[in-house]
């Protein structure tokens, strides 16, 4: 089991920067696999960034690539969605999740844990 809990969200001007945290608990997390997903109200939760748990490789979805960083720090059961170049279009709640079953995957079905989600709203 892991239970995660998002922070970090906010409220930015286009252009600036954000940093959301993810904190797990379980003993489970540094053998799984990160991501971070978003959705718009009344939209499909749509994939972000992913991190593997064995060699800490990344992949973004094309929309944010360059522009955020996924990253992951195992002693303190804590991985992070650095967003900058923020757009108004970046405006949702983010949700992080884990896949403790390592299938490297980028849909909503591939994640087993998910937390309560963080608001980040981009104004123009």
């Amino acid at each position: 089991q892991v239970q995660l809990v998002e922070s970090g969200g906010g409220l930015v001007q286009a252009g600036g920067s954000l940093r959301l945290s993810c904190a797990a608990s379980g003993r489970s997390f540094s053998r799984s696999n990160m991501g971070w997903f978003r959705q718009l109200q009344g939209k499909e939760r749509e994939f972000v960034a992913a991190i593997n748990w064995s060699d800490g490789s990344t992949y973004y979805a094309d929309a944010v690539k360059g522009r955020f960083i996924i990253s992951r720090d195992n002693a303190k059961n804590t991985v992070y969605l650095q967003m900058n170049s923020l757009k108004p279009e970046d405006t949702a709640v983010y949700y992080c999740a884990a896949d403790g079953r390592r299938r490297w995957t980028v849909t909503t079905t591939g994640y087993d844990y998910w937390g309560q989600g963080t608001q980040v709203t981009v104004s123009s």
